[in-house]
């Protein structure tokens, strides 16, 4: 072999380097370099709405869903420049079909002089805002049993504080269990065929529930914006609270948010359950069980306010549970698996304390030595990030045990809209700051 042959290979592999290098120099075409720009950032979402459903409670029944047009009305705690609504089949034992969907600003007047005004008018809505929802470039979807879906997203601006009109046609099919949020305290209507268009529904019926809906996000022009989870029981959710006025806790909390600059930029998401409880099957999944759902899985999610375990106490006064055991140990220790799974996502966790209850239907002496001894952990042992303390706001001075007279809805479990002010009001603000 000679010399020059045996080293050509390696000189072959120096005129490719070379070669390669130089290309590599060249100017990179325009067509290639606009290929080669970064994508825009995506949007970044935040809740303004949102409710926890679940599949039933003693208290309602399943009205006729299908070939029908459910309009359902929702009030917003932040503004954004573009939204997206989220659907849930999540306790559907079939797929569950929709076919036509649209969002839009609400007109129609929930507080007229009558309590059963007509309710056509009630359901009208800002035709020019009216907006498609799609869902991956299709106007319909199907969510299979046990899924969520969420819409594409819809250039509409929304302010803080509006009332939303969504409009959801579900054809004929077979729906064996319907997923939804009963005792909403808003009026949504329901009416024969496909109307999501409809300016205003011909001949609605009301219903108090929130069918197949869990939420709302927007798209907030401040970039520090966040969400405050409301995460509780039937307290929470605003039971008796004045049908349509949004005088629950977490609303009346929501406008004390936005009208403080430090925290205008906070959203207000009610994740109560009427019924709920903490450690055992009531309405709906117990606190531990819809946690991710309802507070890690929503976007934008910086703290949370826990009120709950009255229920589970509740529990102590039904007679067909003799063997019922509850200690206040056992609360103490399900609201701490709570903490930890918030620290474990990067989320503050303020403990509220168990409202007055002497005089409700299922008050016990032993409950209410539970409730003082959990009311004193929260106060004291330092697990959350922060305390709320409701039962000081709204406890008679009196009769500490009572709620005070002008707080207390008349069930002496629940407050009435007074109440509910005095709630919100009682939250220090700069837990937020």
């Amino acid at each position: 072999m000679s010399l020059s042959s045996r080293f050509a290979p390696r000189a072959l592999f120096a005129s490719c380097a070379t070669l390669l290098l130089a290309a590599a120099l060249l100017p990179v075409p325009a067509r290639a370099q606009q290929h080669a720009q970064p994508t825009a950032a995506p949007a970044r979402w935040v809740g303004t709405w949102a409710t926890s459903p679940y599949d039933g409670d003693p208290w309602h029944t399943t009205p006729t869903l299908v070939d029908s047009t459910l309009r359902e009305i929702v009030h917003t705690s932040l503004a954004g420049k573009a939204l997206r609504v989220r659907l849930t089949n999540e306790f559907g034992t079939e797929p569950l079909r929709i076919d036509a969907a649209t969002v839009a600003l609400s007109t129609g007047d929930p507080s007229g002089p009558e309590p059963d005004q007509d309710a056509s008018a009630e359901s009208a809505i800002d035709a020019a805002s009216l907006h498609t929802l799609t869902f991956g470039g299709q106007p319909s979807i199907v969510i299979p049993p046990g899924a969520n879906a969420v819409s594409d997203p819809v250039d509409l601006a929304t302010p803080a504080f509006a009332n939303l009109a969504i409009s959801l046609y579900v054809p004929l099919q077979q729906i064996s269990t319907a997923t939804f949020h009963g005792s909403a305290q808003q009026d949504n209507f329901i009416e024969t065929g496909n109307q999501v268009d409809a300016p205003r529904l011909d001949t609605p019926v009301k219903t108090s529930s929130w069918f197949f809906l869990s939420g709302v996000d927007v798209e907030p022009a401040a970039p520090h914006a966040a969400a405050v989870v409301a995460f509780g029981d039937s307290i929470t959710d605003g039971a008796w609270v004045t049908q349509n006025s949004n005088h629950r806790w977490p609303d009346d909390l929501a406008v004390r948010l936005h009208n403080d600059p430090a925290t205008a930029d906070l959203s207000v998401l009610n994740e109560g359950i009427g019924g709920n409880c903490v450690l055992i099957h009531c309405v709906g999944p117990n606190a531990l069980a819809r946690f991710d759902r309802d507070v890690l899985a929503l976007p934008g999610v910086k703290y949370i306010i826990v009120l709950e375990s009255i229920n589970d106490i509740g529990a102590l006064h039904n007679p067909n549970q003799p063997n019922y055991q509850l200690t206040a140990q056992d609360l103490e220790q399900g609201l701490s698996q709570l903490v930890a799974r918030a620290h474990e996502h990067g989320i503050r966790i303020f403990g509220a304390t168990l409202t007055p209850y002497k005089g409700a239907g299922y008050y016990t002496d032993r409950g209410e030595q539970i409730r003082e001894t959990v009311n004193s952990w929260i106060r004291t042992s330092g697990v959350f990030d922060g305390v709320v303390d409701f039962d000081k706001a709204t406890r008679n001075p009196a009769d500490p045990l009572t709620y005070a007279p002008a707080d207390d809805s008349g069930d002496h479990l629940h407050p009435g809209d007074a109440g509910y002010a005095v709630m919100a009001n009682a939250i220090p603000l700069s837990l937020f700051r």
